[in-house]
């Protein structure tokens, strides 16, 4: 699994990696003890999880160092908040870079990679307990080349030894800790190690004298071993074309998949595992696309139903902010009750399109409301004024502000006692004496000793708080204290806002105000489908706000480039890198999906010309005319050992599988019929993939149907300022269709779909009013006036 998915959570135990042969060399003792006994499960893997240490995350924390820190490193110079929560470890940490490659090879010294991300809570665990330690780092400094790398900022790091990691050992996640050879090559890899040795577990300042002393002793079989150990990787990662160049049949992917999704689905709480449960928007974008495939079908409508069902009790769990609205990371439990507390960008994007979907499936208001709670959260708390969106928010906090350490949670958990000060109203109108708190209590499952289990809180971290979560629907709430369903609302509503009051008090978790291309992408299409589906302007002018942000602060116009990130400045300025980091395919693959969705919720042709653009610098950057598909990296950086394909879809779509749609709809705007050949040699290239497992491409799978049905083009003659213009496209907006484009003529004959698509020119108002077509292969259907006509069109 990658670690994006199931491997995600941050492992509270040292795991390691490393070869056979190098663990038995010393005839004295083995280089690296295996772990005691064999891995927990993942019941107990969450437990740990949930309860680790409180930890300080350091950078601008309050009482993380002294106002004259003691130590400063060169990571102060950079503008990852990551790296920058290490500026002033003793230990004297590197940036991934020349400087430090030519002192390892200068000094003939070992490379130690530490590799995490600023909301992950193992990486601040482990930074108090051996990155802050004197001893541990006065090691670290004197006998290794330390870097330290952001895996947000640098995914392609990140991917190249996480690839070794779970090669090497079935597992990975953060922090990552891996040992390299002067010349980059890993040998020795894992995740978090605690401090010192303990009875199953191996201590960090253990595992470097013991790399240390077989460096000094065997170092031509280390370097030998991890040549060894590249070849391998390099045949592993291989993903390309095996003679025929023939795309898998969709219906055999689809079917496939379906069926491996409905084996893991869980059908009292919905999602698709039992613990960690993660929200793996993929499986749901597939089983819309399925149902919409299948309607008539009893598959179909499972399908559906599998989809809904997951979205509703994600809703209700305390994955989702009920005070403070948008979606925690994932739940350490089945029930989606108690969660890892982060926030990510990324999810926060993909669900408010998911949720907004799932109104235009089912009609109902409820998925309508999620959407824009998600949007509510993002535009208040990850916005940037410059209108780019932050990455993500961490998990721990102080809970007061005279607190000297932090937990995770305590920005989102209550007291039964807190609830009822804060809610002490009586109810009018009910024949018992009940009070405000004791209605919301009920509804939100609060306990007046709390409502984590402690099984799952070993530590005591949340004793006696509560985890809200949706407990009864608002029709039993009602009849069990004699209220209407709108007191009732009202009542919760108006309860909400005041503990959102109460919780502004609190100190805020820390924000990564890192801004990168992909997630941005990302937000942009939660935006603007849901602005289009909910009939929201304001969300598709935000949406708008974020891509003119990209191409403002992220694009180089003379290279035709897009850059990686970028970062909050002072007095709420934007600033880059010193050496800027370039764009990977995941940015210029969510970026592409994102213009195509603006465009199709603002019809403003710009946006199209951009995509367009930046689909032709993909391929010149990115493209495998051998084995085809797309490398995630661009050819030439000699740092970089592997050029790797994603082949899972996790918690992020693999980009891969988002670029076959991005071609097809390409090709649907211009006519440039090698996109299409393009997207076929994908498919061809995940073929064995795709027709074994399925399941770890979702996304890949749904494209095969796009592929193998062709794209419909929804042609819309008329003027988006009038009434019958703005009718058809409510149809449009309103209908699940997953594979189509939809195209304005609005009969600009030089705008950019007049020029590339010429057949538009013959397409005419029928009798003067607006009017739809429905094209396949640029051969168009009769003329259509009306939503009642054009809906059932619409439909596969």
């Amino acid at each position: 699994a990658s670690p994006g998915r199931a491997r995600a959570w941050h492992r509270p135990w040292a795991m390691l990696s490393a070869p056979l042969a190098l663990l038995c060399r010393s005839a004295a003792r083995p280089l690296l003890h295996r772990l005691g006994p064999k891995r927990t499960s993942g019941a107990r893997r969450t437990v740990f999880l949930r309860t680790a240490l409180a930890m300080a995350t350091g950078g601008n924390d309050k009482d993380s160092y002294s106002s004259t820190p003691q130590y400063t490193n060169r990571l102060i110079h950079e503008k990852s908040p990551y790296l920058l929560q290490h500026a002033h470890n003793p230990v004297n940490w590197y940036p991934w870079g020349q400087e430090a490659f030519d002192k390892a090879k200068r000094e003939d010294k070992l490379i130690f990679l530490s590799v995490g991300y600023s909301t992950c809570h193992w990486c601040h665990v482990m930074e108090q307990e051996s990155f802050q330690n004197v001893e541990i780092g006065q090691i670290l400094n004197e006998n290794f080349v330390c870097i330290k790398v952001d895996r947000e900022e640098r995914p392609d790091v990140d991917k190249v030894y996480m690839t070794f990691v779970q090669a090497t050992s079935s597992g990975g996640g953060w922090p990552m800790s891996v040992w390299l050879t002067p010349d980059l090559k890993p040998f020795v890899g894992g995740t978090y190690f605690p401090p010192e040795d303990g009875i199953y577990q191996v201590g960090f300042r253990t595992v470097l004298l013991r790399i240390l002393e077989q460096w000094k002793r065997n170092k031509s079989t280390l370097l030998e071993n991890s040549q060894k150990i590249m070849s391998a990787l390099l045949a592993r990662t291989d993903v390309g074309v095996r003679g025929e160049e023939v795309p898998p049949s969709s219906q055999e992917v689809m079917t496939r998949c379906f069926q491996q999704l409905l084996e893991s689905y869980d059908e009292e709480y919905g999602g698709f595992s039992e613990s960690p449960k993660f929200p793996t928007p993929v499986n749901l974008n597939f089983l819309f696309s399925y149902w919409a495939l299948h309607r008539s079908t009893s598959e179909g409508a499972r399908a559906s139903q599998m989809a809904l069902h997951t979205l509703k009790m994600m809703a209700y769990g305390g994955i989702h902010d009920h005070i403070a609205q948008g979606f925690h990371r994932y739940s350490t439990d089945q029930h989606w009750h108690v969660p890892h507390f982060e926030k990510m960008l990324y999810d926060q994007g993909q669900l408010a399109a998911a949720y907004a979907k799932a109104f235009q499936i089912s009609g109902e208001e409820f998925f309508a409301d999620v959407a824009t709670d998600i949007l509510l959260y993002v535009s208040r708390d990850l916005s940037d004024k410059s209108g780019g969106f932050y990455s993500a928010e961490d998990a721990d906090s102080y809970p007061t502000v005279q607190s000297k350490e932090k937990q995770e949670g305590a920005f989102c958990v209550w007291t039964a006692e807190e609830i009822r000060r804060l809610l002490p109203d009586p109810v009018e109108g009910i024949p018992e004496s009940r009070t405000t708190a004791d209605v919301f209590m009920h509804h939100y499952g609060v306990k007046e000793h709390g409502n984590v289990n402690p099984r799952k809180d070993p530590h005591g971290e949340l004793k006696g708080k509560n985890v809200l979560m949706v407990k009864y629907s608002l029709e039993l709430t009602a009849a069990r204290f004699g209220l209407t369903l709108e007191q009732l609302k009202a009542l919760l509503a108006k309860s909400r806002e005041k503990l959102y009051t109460a919780r502004l008090q609190r100190p805020r978790p820390h924000l990564d105000s890192k801004m990168l291309a992909s997630w941005n992408g990302l937000m942009i299409s939660g935006f603007a489908q849901s602005g289009a589906i909910l009939g929201k302007k304001e969300y598709v002018d935000r949406a708008a706000s974020a891509a003119s942000f990209l191409q403002s602060h992220m694009f180089h116009a003379s290279s035709g480039k897009l850059l990686r990130s970028c970062y909050q400045g002072k007095d709420d300025s934007v600033e880059q890198s010193s050496v800027p980091i370039h764009g990977f395919l995941e940015d210029y693959v969510f970026v592409i999906q994102a213009l195509f969705d603006l465009y199709e919720a603002s019809l403003d042709p710009k946006w199209l010309e951009w995509a367009v653009q930046l689909q032709y610098k993909q391929d010149e950057l990115f493209w495998d005319p051998k084995g085809f598909a797309y490398f995630s990296t661009e050819a030439g950086d000699p740092s970089l050992l592997l050029r790797i394909k994603n082949d899972q879809d996790g918690a992020e779509p693999s980009p891969n599988s988002i670029a076959v749609t991005n071609l097809l709809r390409a090709a649907s705007y211009t006519g440039h019929k090698e996109w299409v050949k393009k997207a076929g040699q994908i498919l061809a290239a995940f073929s064995e993939r795709l027709l074994k497992i399925p399941v770890v491409l979702p996304e890949m799978a749904r494209a095969t149907a796009a592929s193998h049905l062709t794209l419909k083009q929804v042609v819309i003659c008329g003027d988006p300022s009038r009434q019958d213009t703005r009718e058809l496209l409510h149809c449009v907006y309103s209908t699940y269709t997953p594979n189509r484009v939809l195209i304005l003529a609005d009969g600009n004959s030089t705008g950019f779909l007049y020029r590339h698509l010429p057949f538009l020119s013959s397409l005419e108002k029928k009798d003067g009013k607006a009017t739809a077509y429905l094209c396949e292969n640029f051969t168009c259907s009769l003329p259509v006036v009306s939503s009642q006509e054009l809906r059932p069109m619409l439909l596969p």
